[in-house]
């Protein structure tokens, strides 16, 4: 390497030209939380982002805001690559959240609570209640909810009870009325009862005729107003809801864990309780006494502490989404069978244990040429689970290996695969016990599969395996042919109706060899370094997108230009932000589609002014990842499963794949341009980290590109 190069390098690993993950990570749930602030969503669609929002949240302070406190606590001095120490990010966490918090819980209380009263939705205050609905909800108290509670009494005698994660509490204050002495205990509000109490319809709210669907009350209200239950013959002072949030993180010692299932299944155990507290939220009304015992028994500070008026825990308002409102939410929408596929009827059951019974043949269809299919556009149950269930019930096919890294409680996939085994086919799963809050599930279904033979593996040691693969080996005459499918998404039947998401079946024979190397890797001892077609992390996948990226940068200094079109959920690898500097310094044309963090600085002059990032928040979570590069003419796109973190690259297996049938080439690149063109659910990124959302033009017409991509389905499907 030159002086000059190294100059350049250095000059470009500057903290000022990178953002921080953290804050980018906030200012993508800002953009959530912008859906239930835009009165062109519905309402209860407006309903369900708030609630989002405040999911995003939990998770983001048991994992991501707990690191950096364990951070501090080790005293780590490392700077982050826009330089910034794990103090310095808690504090602009807590800067930026805070109003953002404030505004959510503002929004709902002043806007969202009045539009749902509008149309017949009432979440009334208790002391709003009239007597006959005050004896329902004392009689539904003394019959339901009274025998789940357990006062816990703090005082000398009773030491501070462990309040668990994520529990909504009050604290009571009660007195004595023959000592006078006042005394505080702890009232956990039950999470296995429902949090909004309804009403029976003779009881509903009345308002001057208007028709009612639905009034009730927070559950932690009617406990509040029958404490004099759970406290025989005290006076009820005062009660102050509040809520905690603890580290639910954990590492596991692979190297030292005899029996990775069952050390997972321990650490399970703690996370249930909870490691150290990371948030507390409360009213603005508890007195400061309060605030500060609970402070000091749980050990944390006033940086730590939430101040939100109105209901806690908004996460909540997801069961009133469901309200048959159909008027109030998005249109319904669903999935069409890919054209390719409806010779197999609309059912992918098609086949049966009884072998005498033909199945359609699924794999004549992928013979005949590769399938590309789009969730939730296209049906996940009529192409990947049609794909699944017919190769465990037909009997010339061998094997099934497949990847599970999430999937649903009643996943028809395992239940394929448990049929596989029965079928006497060698099935194996790779179940992926470290997918992040998705452990407890894993384990039940990696049970299960042991229990009917099925070759249950649980990955390499220090990877997670994040990879979406499925291999299926078939005899057909005398020779064998392997069938695949790699895709974006997880093998999840429920996830596959929200979140977007790209997949290939193919027989091409160097794809199917990659990826009986790449199975060999994941449940033997392989040390496969090279790849026909594949890109596997953490083997090669980096460099090869490095170099590829390159040859743009390439391209553009010989005067054939350059162009890079990059779909991810997030960039954050600094390395891969600074080889797309350089590209952008030769030249190269570049747009990124970055759902969430995105630690690149777009538009800085002389270093990214030839790079554009745009993100796209809609009714369907963005979960495809697409890489399309000009190559002077000689394109090359590629789908996979990872995005451009230092993660997927280094520390996760991954598998990304190159689209080569000119046909499907192109509507990736068609389907590429209508993200890029969107004007309805795109968010332009500024300099500064913060995003503009798009807006038609005067006279231009709106192009969401979720209306216009569910529109073309309709149509493909409509044109048989």
């Amino acid at each position: 390497m030159t002086f000059v190069q190294e100059a350049k390098d250095a000059s470009l690993k500057q903290p000022e030209y990178y953002l921080n993950r953290e804050l980018g990570w906030l200012e993508f749930n800002r953009r959530v939380l912008s859906e239930a602030f835009d009165p062109r969503t519905p309402l209860l669609e407006r309903l369900k982002f708030t609630a989002i929002f405040s999911a995003n949240l939990d998770e983001f302070f048991m994992v991501r805001v707990a690191i950096l406190k364990e951070q501090v606590e080790a005293e780590v001095s490392r700077l982050t690559p826009d330089g910034r120490t794990p103090q310095q990010q808690l504090d602009e966490i807590s800067a930026t959240l805070r109003p953002m918090v404030v505004d959510q819980h503002h929004f709902f209380q002043q806007t969202l609570r009045p539009q749902l009263e509008e149309h017949g939705i009432y979440l009334l205050n208790y002391i709003d209640l009239n007597q006959e609905q005050r004896l329902y909800l004392q009689e539904y108290f003394e019959k339901r909810i009274f025998p789940v509670l357990t006062p816990l009494a703090i005082d000398p005698a009773h030491p501070f009870p462990h309040i668990s994660n994520l529990s909504l509490n009050l604290a009571v204050n009660v007195k004595d009325p023959h000592t006078g002495n006042e005394r505080f205990a702890r009232v956990k509000v039950p999470n296995t009862l429902p949090r909004f109490i309804e009403f029976p319809t003779e009881l509903r709210y009345q308002d001057d005729g208007k028709k009612v669907i639905w009034t009730g009350v927070t559950l932690e209200q009617v406990v509040a107003h029958n404490l004099e239950f759970l406290f025989p013959g005290m006076t009820i002072q005062e009660y102050y809801p509040f809520r905690i949030t603890r580290d639910a993180d954990f590492e596991i010692s692979e190297d030292e864990a005899d029996d990775l299932l069952l050390a997972i299944e321990q650490e399970l155990r703690k996370r249930r309780f909870g490691g150290s507290v990371v948030r507390m939220e409360l009213h603005p009304t508890m007195p400061n006494f309060v605030r500060r015992m609970l402070m000091d028994e749980m050990n944390i500070t006033d940086a730590d502490v939430y101040e939100l008026e109105g209901v806690l825990n908004l996460k909540d308002l997801f069961a009133l989404t469901g309200l048959p409102l159909p008027e109030l939410k998005e249109h319904p929408w669903t999935p069409m069978i890919p054209p390719r596929l409806r010779s197999l009827g609309d059912d992918p059951d098609l086949a049966t244990v009884d072998s005498t019974v033909e199945p359609s043949d699924i794999f004549t269809v992928i013979r005949e040429g590769d399938v590309l299919v789009h969730h939730p556009y296209e049906s996940f149950r009529g192409s990947v689970e049609a794909f699944i269930t017919q190769a465990a019930h037909d009997p010339q096919v061998l094997a099934i290996k497949m990847t599970l890294y999430r999937t649903s409680g009643d996943s028809p996939i395992v239940k394929a695969l448990i049929a596989a085994a029965e079928n006497q086919k060698q099935v194996v799963a790779l179940v992926e016990l470290k997918a992040r809050f998705d452990e407890e599930n894993n384990i039940i279904w990696a049970r299960k599969l042991e229990r009917v033979g099925v070759h249950v593996m649980y990955g390499v040691v220090g990877l997670k395996t994040h990879t979406k693969v499925v291999l299926v080996v078939r005899q057909e005459g005398d020779h064998i042919r392997r069938y695949i499918h790699i895709g974006t998404g997880n093998y999840n039947p429920k996830t596959a109706r929200l979140y977007t998401d790209l997949g290939i079946m193919t027989c091409r024979d160097d794809l199917g060899a990659d990826l009986t190397d790449l199975f060999n890797f994941l449940t033997g001892y392989s040390r496969q370094h090279s790849y026909r077609k594949l890109l596997i992390a953490p083997v090669n996948l980096r460099d090869r997108m490095m170099s590829m990226i390159r040859r743009e940068t390439d391209h553009a200094h010989s005067g054939q230009g350059g162009r890079i079109i990059a779909k991810m959920n997030s960039l954050v690898d600094p390395k891969m932000i600074q080889c797309l500097y350089e590209a952008s310094q030769a030249g190269v044309e570049i747009d990124l589609i970055v759902r969430g963090i995105c630690c690149l600085r777009p538009g800085l002059e002389g270093v990214s002014e030839n790079i554009r990032v745009i993100s796209i928040i809609g009714r369907f979570l963005e979960h495809s990842r697409i890489f399309y590069f000009g190559n002077a003419g000689a394109e090359q796109i590629y789908i996979g499963s990872a995005d451009w973190m230092p993660r997927n690259l280094d520390r996760r297996v991954e598998a990304v794949t190159p689209i080569e049938d000119p046909r499907l080439i192109a509507q990736l690149k068609d389907l590429l341009d209508i993200f890029l063109n969107d004007n309805r659910q795109a968010w332009e990124m500024n300099p500064d980290g913060t995003f503009t959302q798009r807006r038609p033009e005067e006279g231009e017409p709106e192009r969401s590109s979720h209306e216009i991509l569910m529109q073309r389905s309709l149509e493909a499907s409509n044109a048989r």
